[in-house]
């Protein structure tokens, strides 16, 4: 039989060569010289002895990291959404009563993704640039009686840094389970899921931890398990499916670990690095960083006539957003500043689209 003739149309040979960026947006940030020679060591197989000791060990760095006890606390082999994903599908059974307090463009993603597994989703909404107060997140639990309630703690599109302090008798009150967003805020600032009671938490990796894109950390406390094994239907998505996932990164004692999917080795190993950076640093002298790095811009920012948008007290400090001046092109602003410095800084999402620059100090950076 004689083949085809080989279509030529879209072969191409050049290999890429990308400028060196300053990613002052709001991630990923630049990735710090050890972490980024791990990309490059010697892949391991996903069944290997040697890649179950870098498992282990990465698991022990992110309890440290979400400063937890939680048995699953794993990396989700994707982006932030994907991990964001990885709980709702878990945790939302047809039916159930979900609470998103929506402040922003990703508690709003929340809100969306929560439909899609055909939970009896309720809003509760503040202005873009504030956040809920106690009283207020304690009258809406208290209206809609959830078994979930989903929030984002440092919200991207706003820069705002939610309070989470003292959620957790409420949340008990009525029985409800708490997720939060933590892909802006984890790193950066203090955040504790075993002593403010969070029972489903995630980050990314590319933010305010200086990892690769695609890999992000995951935890579900022990209550949060229980009800995904206790759940009446199968969990909706097979990929993230955190009854598939735990015999293979949390395997009972005694039990040979099951394969699941093939995992991103060597995007693991730079995470582990980077979780290896924090841990030498100590996790309250990066949060003593950050906080001083943002008090500094801020400063900066006053100097020139520029002001950040979010009120003292609700700031986060992994990322400013900045008022754009009057008759000033924000997008032009941006171009000058990438065509000239190689330097990024991203523009608003959502309602803030045009009237504000997102600037983020994170992690190396």
């Amino acid at each position: 039989m004689s083949l085809p003739s080989i279509d030529n149309t879209f072969k191409h040979g050049s290999s890429l060569n990308t400028p060196t960026r300053l990613l002052l947006g709001p991630g990923p940030s630049n990735i710090p010289p050890r972490v980024n020679a791990k990309l490059i060591s010697p892949i391991l197989g996903h069944m290997d002895p040697v890649f179950f000791q870098v498992m282990e060990s990465t698991k022990t760095l992110l309890k440290y990291l979400f400063q937890t006890h939680n048995e699953f606390t794993i990396p989700i082999s994707g982006a932030g959404s994907a991990a964001m994903e990885c709980c709702l599908a878990n945790l939302i059974e047809p039916g159930d009563v979900v609470l998103v307090f929506i402040s922003g463009y990703f508690s709003e993603r929340i809100y969306e993704m929560s439909l899609r597994y055909n939970g009896n989703v309720k809003r509760a909404e503040c202005t873009w640039g504030e956040t809920f107060s106690l009283e207020r997140m304690k009258e809406e639990i208290h209206k809609h009686r959830p078994q979930l309630v989903c929030l984002v703690h440092g919200e991207t599109s706003t820069g705002v840094r939610a309070d989470i302090v003292g959620l957790k008798p409420i949340l008990a009150e009525v029985g409800a389970l708490l997720m939060v967003d933590t892909v802006a805020s984890l790193g950066a600032v203090p955040f504790f899921v075993d002593e403010w009671g969070v029972d489903a938490c995630y980050t990314g990796g590319q933010k305010c931890l200086s990892g690769p894109p695609g890999i992000s950390p995951i935890t579900f406390s022990p209550k949060a398990m229980q009800k995904i094994k206790s759940r009446k239907t199968p969990v909706a998505n097979w990929y993230l499916d955190a009854t598939l996932l735990a015999p293979y990164w949390c395997p009972a004692e005694g039990q040979p670990r099951k394969y699941h999917h093939t995992t991103p080795a060597n995007l693991i190993y730079a995470l582990h690095e980077a979780l290896v950076l924090i841990s030498e640093e100590g996790i309250e002298n990066v949060w003593e960083r950050h906080r001083n790095a943002a008090e500094l811009l801020y400063k900066g920012l006053e100097s020139i006539g520029v002001h950040p948008y979010v009120e003292p007290k609700h700031r986060l400090y992994s990322l400013t957003n900045v008022k754009v001046p009057e008759g000033v092109n924000a997008a032009e602003v941006q171009k000058y500043l990438i065509q000239n410095f190689s330097i990024e800084v991203a523009g608003g999402l959502g309602l803030f689209a045009g009237k504000i620059w997102r600037v983020g100090l994170m992690g190396f950076n």
